[in-house]
């Protein structure tokens, strides 16, 4: 577990430094033993993932794990079902787009559709947000029978992100029984002062699924009927192809 952790921390140190490392820097950016460091950087060069550069110009990965996950993702089971209506639907909002799947008691995102604007909500792939703040989190929540979330709220840790957060099961409970009635689930302000979020579930091939549109307040609230109105044809329009 440990030497995985590492090898995913090595691939994002040189995500975040966009530049090559000398394994000094790398094993400091993995607060590491620069010996286990040379370990993990020699098992990789050895598989053709990391290479080195001239003497003391350090190490750089490879594209061989560009080629991986693009074959990977090329085979993805779900997101190629989805990609032309997500797509659709961050060029006609201008905002935001993000598909994930509930893991346990977060979410994770699947994909993401950048905003086209200078100001957005800024995310990537494999982030995890907590149920109970984002609107993804809450459309999951929403599809619950009433026996399941009424025992697994009062298990979940309702952390507070800004004054708006709902951190009591009977706010959250009210919140999510007016958005099972309207259709779609909102982040008001909840995870950050500045935020929209927007969101539905979708169901493919009996897994769930949520969409959400995310963006400043500003942009957003002013447009809000149209916005879901845009998420909710979305939302039909991937369930009927399924």
């Amino acid at each position: 577990m440990k030497t995985a952790a590492r090898t995913l921390d090595l691939f994002e140190a040189f995500a975040a430094a966009q530049k090559p490392l000398n394994l000094s820097e790398l094993a400091n950016a993995l607060q590491i033993p620069v010996s286990s460091c040379f370990a993990l950087v020699r098992t990789l060069e050895n598989r053709g993932y990391v290479y080195m550069l001239a003497a003391k110009k350090g190490i750089y990965p490879t594209k061989r794990i560009l080629d991986v996950a693009s074959k990977i993702s090329a085979s993805d089971p779900v997101l190629d079902r989805v990609e032309d209506e997500l797509a659709k639907l961050r060029d006609t909002s201008g905002e935001t787009i993000v598909f994930s799947k509930r893991q346990s008691d977060h979410i994770v995102y699947l994909d993401v559709y950048d905003s086209a604007n200078s100001i957005r909500y800024n995310t990537q792939v494999g982030d995890f947000k907590m149920l109970h703040a984002s609107s993804g989190g809450k459309a999951f929540l929403g599809a619950m029978d009433e026996v399941e979330l009424d025992e697994f709220i009062a298990q979940l840790e309702l952390t507070r992100y800004t004054p708006k957060t709902l951190t009591t099961p009977k706010a959250l409970l009210a919140d999510l029984a007016v958005s099972r009635k309207r259709g779609w689930y909102a982040n008001i302000s909840e995870s950050v002062s500045d935020l929209i979020g927007l969101a539905v579930t979708v169901s493919l091939s009996g897994e769930l699924y949520s969409i959400s549109m995310a963006g400043p307040v500003y942009r957003m609230k002013p447009n809000l009927q149209a916005l879901v109105a845009a998420l909710l044809k979305t939302q039909r329009a991937i369930q009927s192809a399924d």
